[in-house]
């Protein structure tokens, strides 16, 4: 096992329509209005800037995005991270059904809620970081796991206060 290397997956269920969610995840810009680890956003274009994200570590990462795909039809939204992180993450979201277990295949504007799939494939970009993985690899990954229970948390609140939606990482409609 490269202890450099993270690969993460998670899932989120929200009570949103899939195209609120896409667009609340798709304007960058307001990432740090819902998502408490993220601290600040500073586009630098259309499809790109950094993000910068403190969790429960006493350690800022500041991280380049820029966007590789961009398909609300498909829902996935993936970026390519340099920087303090090096790699690529993804949204994929998905409708789901108004049903009583929340599964079934309702239609993306029906008012059923949303799965959100997260996967990132990743490496430190920071020579610190890469000496700490080792002996810091489960907190690292902790950490990480702490930061994506709160994003979700906060991106349902966010959600259900009625949110706008915007281009990737500069806010505009």
């Amino acid at each position: 096992m490269d202890p450099n290397h993270y690969r993460f997956r998670g899932e989120w269920r929200l009570a949103a329509p899939a195209p609120a969610v896409f667009a609340a995840l798709e304007d960058v810009r307001s990432y740090p209005l819902w998502w408490p680890e993220v601290r600040e956003v500073r586009p630098a274009g259309e499809d790109s800037g950094e993000v910068v994200v403190r969790a429960l570590l006493p350690y800022r990462l500041v991280i380049g995005l820029e966007t590789r795909r961009r398909d609300p039809a498909a829902g996935v939204l993936e970026a390519v991270m340099r920087g303090d992180l090096v790699g690529w993450s993804r949204f994929t979201v998905r409708a789901v059904g108004a049903g009583p277990d929340g599964a079934g295949g309702g239609d993306s504007a029906g008012g059923g809620g949303s799965r959100v799939l997260f996967e990132e494939d990743s490496r430190p970009g920071k020579a610190l970081l890469r000496r700490l993985a080792l002996p810091l690899h489960p907190v690292f990954r902790a950490n990480h796991a702490v930061m994506m229970r709160r994003g979700r948390r906060g991106l349902a609140a966010y959600l259900a206060s009625g949110p706008g939606g915007g281009s990737p990482l500069t806010g505009d409609s």
